[in-house]
């Protein structure tokens, strides 16, 4: 499986105080553990099971994942932009591994 690609949109500014929405994808096939292959043995499961985004090193939302969530997991959420700063996004899935993404934003 190739490495899982994060997607995000975050408007590149905003205005003080104002509630952006921001929306994110990660390619991933989440396989549950409970499907087989062709010859009869079990797919091992490995899903992303961790999702956290943090504005300037503050959280801003996090979810456990459970193996029900479709394949590509989407979220979207809002935020509350006080001042420009990074959002920082991370995927953990079962095996240990992070993917994470950097978005700015200029806050006029």
């Amino acid at each position: 499986m190739a490495a899982p690609k994060p997607r995000v949109k975050v408007p590149k500014s905003a205005a003080a105080g104002e509630v952006i929405t921001i929306k994110t994808l990660i390619s991933h096939t989440m396989e549950s553990g409970q499907r087989k292959d062709s010859s009869g043995n079990v797919i091992p499961r490995q899903i992303i099971n961790k999702f956290t985004c943090e504005f300037n090193g503050k959280p801003v939302f996090s979810c456990d994942i459970e193996p029900a969530i479709s394949a590509n997991p989407y979220f979207e959420f809002t935020a509350k932009v006080m001042e420009s700063g990074t959002f920082t996004f991370a995927w953990a899935d079962d095996n240990g591994e992070t993917y994470t993404h950097e978005q700015a934003i200029e806050v006029k």
